[in-house]
């Protein structure tokens, strides 16, 4: 491997874990960044909200603002911007700024994966791709499992802003290499400005981001309850079929969505799709399984448990990456579903016995899963494609996978919700106080020998504490239950890629594997 294509690696695993770690690592300082600016959970949540939506945006037009400004000034200005406003993040005063300059984050960090992606399958000759991509992949995969951790670590060590400072030096380096390695492509657009379609930009913007907007504040809102949700859904379609009908119809489109007349990226994006659920709905549910379970756990203790998981798919990324070109990539994917489906399965089988070695064991089971899903998936759709249809494609990868973990967390919250009320009158039916066998005998075993603790706490009553405490059961069962159940709607969905995985019909054997992370 000569020099060149070592610093492309590491041009394009830099910026990519800029995107990666900055995507997971506000998340553990939410509770902090509300009391220090004095904001509520429904304001501060703006801070997450807001970069979504604006990264979704940016995604899957990456590559033709990418031809249109050119790649090393648009691949460099994206990192420098981005570093720019995670300092100005960091510096902010008050919530307004500090959403402001995350959605300015968000646009700026939407040109990251994709390009960087792109940048590695055209730089590389075919007998070297499958080990750089490789390589690639083993600092991609560490990102997911880094934020939390490193998050934490910065909070509790040296306060929320330091999650936004730290990556000033990591931006600086990315757009050095970026400036000093990455090179046009000879098939840019050097047309001008009244070439640009800002019809189809304009759809774009306000059909995907109110459908993002629907999707990460729905629960929060009350869904249809809410008249920002039901203008923000009335709106999402009209702008995405505003978009699609006018993108078919214009000759140089910024998204090219004839793409789609081709097996591959139709089942690709759908594979991608039931994928970005399961990977984004469980790294969600997890903390929240473990802060209601086990809630002595600190925020770095809870990010460490992704630890070993992450290691593991590090590990097998070079072996899968080697035998990707060997073997038919629709049996690795077959094997990462399979993999998947396990983890899920017991995961579903979580009690409030469930220590974190319980937790760690699907977790990884679910890390070996990756590299068979992400390597092999990528290899068979961006393979297809070469020129500018490759950065489109890869956008739009990038996209669904997203879009696919919006929707998944979307539901977890909505079903946490709908499971949690029906299974709590399920058990009210059974503990109540009209229940002697159930209720009272719980009571007078309990209340006894709580009458001093009760009365030191300002209970004078032990039957109320005794009451309280049961409550308190009733409470974690009913979480657990909906847990379960929700594990079981991720296990069908997860099933579900195969549908997509049986259509899909690459027709091309390719050399080296492509990776996709977030």
């Amino acid at each position: 491997m000569n020099t060149r294509i070592i610093l492309i690696v590491a041009t394009a695993a830099v910026a990519s874990l800029l995107e990666i770690i900055d995507s997971s690592i506000v998340n553990v300082a939410i509770p902090t960044m509300m009391g220090n600016i004095g904001a509520t959970l429904d304001e501060i949540s703006w801070v997450t909200t807001g970069y979504m939506i604006a990264n979704s945006i940016v995604l899957p037009i990456a590559a033709w603002l990418g031809t249109r400004l050119g790649r090393k000034k648009y691949f460099t200005g994206a990192i420098l911007v981005f570093t720019a406003a995670s300092f100005a993040c960091g510096m902010a005063p008050n919530l307004v700024m500090l959403i402001f300059f995350r959605i300015l984050q968000g646009l700026a960090g939407g040109a990251l994966l994709p390009t960087s992606q792109t940048l590695i399958q055209e730089s590389f000759p075919p007998e070297k791709r499958g080990l750089a991509m490789a390589i690639f992949g083993l600092s991609v995969m560490v990102g997911p499992a880094l934020g939390p951790t490193l998050g934490g670590y910065l909070t509790d060590n040296f306060g929320w802003r330091s999650i936004f400072n730290v990556n000033v030096p990591i931006g600086l380096l990315a757009a050095t290499l970026a400036w000093a390695n990455v090179e046009n492509t000879n098939y840019e657009n050097k047309g001008g400005p009244s070439r640009v379609d800002w019809r189809g930009l304009f759809f774009l913007c306000v059909g995907v981001g109110c459908l993002q907007y629907v999707l990460e504040r729905g629960e929060t809102d009350g869904w249809w309850d809410s008249t920002a949700i039901r203008t923000c859904a009335v709106f999402a379609i009209m702008g995405i079929g505003s978009f699609i009908y006018w993108e078919l119809k214009i000759p140089n489109p910024i998204m090219n969505l004839r793409l789609f007349k081709q097996n591959v990226l139709r089942s690709g994006t759908m594979l991608m799709l039931a994928l970005g659920i399961m990977l984004y709905s469980l790294t969600f549910a997890i903390p929240v399984f473990v802060s209601r379970v086990m809630p002595n756990m600190t925020a770095t203790q809870t990010g460490m448990l992704f630890m070993p998981g992450t290691l593991v798919s590090a590990l097998l990324m070079l072996p899968v990456g080697m035998i990707a070109s060997k073997v038919n990539p629709k049996i690795l994917v077959l094997i990462g579903i399979l993999t998947g489906e396990a983890s899920v399965l017991a995961m579903a089988h979580f009690t409030a016995d469930s220590g974190p070695h319980h937790i760690l064991i699907p977790l990884i089971i679910r890390g070996a899963a990756m590299p068979f899903l992400f390597i092999p998936i990528n290899q068979m759709v961006l393979g297809e494609f070469s020129g500018a249809d490759l950065g489109q494609v890869s956008g739009m990868q990038n996209f669904f996978r997203q879009m696919g973990g919006s929707i998944g967390i979307a539901s977890l919250d909505t079903l946490i919700t709908r499971f949690s009320a029906q299974n709590y009158n399920d058990l009210l039916y059974h503990v109540n106080a009209l229940n002697p066998s159930a209720y009272r005998s719980y009571v007078q075993t309990l209340g006894a020998p709580l009458s001093k603790l009760s009365s030191s706490v300002g209970l004078w009553n032990q039957t109320t504490f005794a009451a309280k405490a049961l409550y308190g059961q009733v409470a974690q069962q009913v979480f657990i239950m909906s847990f379960e159940q929700l594990c079981w709607v991720i296990a069908v969905i997860v099933a579900a890629g195969l549908i997509p995985l049986f259509l899909i019909k690459p027709t091309k054997r390719h050399r080296g594997p492509m990776v996709d992370a977030h």
